[in-house]
């Protein structure tokens, strides 16, 4: 019983999706379909559809209680230099309120240098993106592995700046999670490690991308530019392992950074920032070998 328990909840995502597809349809399409017996059948699809989307909210609330606990994986940190922590799962998991897209123990970083302060939020609904000193750093390879999905078409949009444009991008990502995983996490590149581990790094620059689907890549070596694809309100990085490629069916793993300094410690250490927590990375570090 576990067992089918968890493998419908690592379907859960593409079932709601059918279901939601299923119920709106009927919302559009229901008084064409409403003669004979069509009308019988469409009332079993759309019940059908209702238990099925019941379904999934269960398991999204219930099924996580059931699932197995991972080793957490230490991995080279995907970027250089002073960054702060958002969405971090030192602070709550899931770390980004859901566990959808393995993005449970995900976390956002954020280029916060201190010769090159970030513009304060407020004022402007949206700004360029070039005024944010995240934009266009170098974004680095977590795992030795292989690169299998490499997407870098998206443009890179303005950044949302006040609390009007935080509004705006809240209904913009409505309409990004009907296109699917791959509009939310914008350009991106996820690596299979050696032992079946997926690395994603996501919200990549426009044309950055430095790798293609079926390259070997080392820890610690150039794979695209940070940018502001996909579902951001300001140019970061978003970095996440999964126990798949695909965002679909993928379960989130714990993961922690190698060789980094917390705040003002001198100390190199193995973590991750929590929320509003500041972390530096002077150099590529090897987790094989740290």
């Amino acid at each position: 019983m576990k067992r089918v328990v968890l493998a419908l909840y690592r379907v859960r995502i593409p079932l709601y999706y059918l279901a939601a597809v299923i119920l709106i349809g009927n919302a559009l399409l229901g008084r064409l379909l409403s003669t004979g017996g069509v009308r019988e059948l469409r009332l079993v699809v759309v019940f059908a559809a209702l238990g099925v989307a019941a379904l999934c909210l269960a398991l999204a609330f219930l099924a996580p209680r059931l699932l197995p606990e991972h080793p957490v994986r230490v991995v080279a940190p995907p970027v250089r230099g002073r960054w702060v922590g958002v969405n971090s799962p030192a602070s709550q998991v899931p770390s980004h309120g859901v566990r959808a897209y393995g993005q449970a123990y995900a976390i956002d970083v954020v280029a916060d240098p201190v010769d090159t302060p970030r513009p304060e939020f407020g004022r402007r609904m949206m700004r360029a993106v070039s005024k944010y000193p995240a934009f266009g750093e170098p974004v680095f390879a977590m795992l030795d592995g292989e690169v299998v999905r490499a997407s870098g078409w998206r443009r890179d949009h303005r950044a949302r700046s006040n609390a009007w444009g935080i509004f705006y991008m809240m209904a913009e990502g409505v309409i990004r999670e009907i296109g699917g995983p791959g509009f939310v996490v914008g350009n991106h590149v996820t690596i299979r490690s050696d032992d079946g581990v997926y690395a994603t790094v996501a919200h990549l620059r426009q044309g950055s991308l430095t790798v293609k689907v079926g390259d070997r890549v080392t820890a610690g070596s150039i794979i695209g530019q940070c940018g502001n694809s996909g579902n951001t309100s300001e140019p970061h990085v978003h970095a996440q392992l999964m126990d798949r490629a695909s965002f679909w069916t993928a379960r989130g793993l714990p993961m922690t950074f190698a060789g980094i300094t917390l705040d003002d410690e001198d100390e190199k250490t193995e973590a991750l920032p929590a929320n509003d927590q500041h972390m530096t990375v002077d150099s590529p570090v090897c987790p094989e070998t740290h």
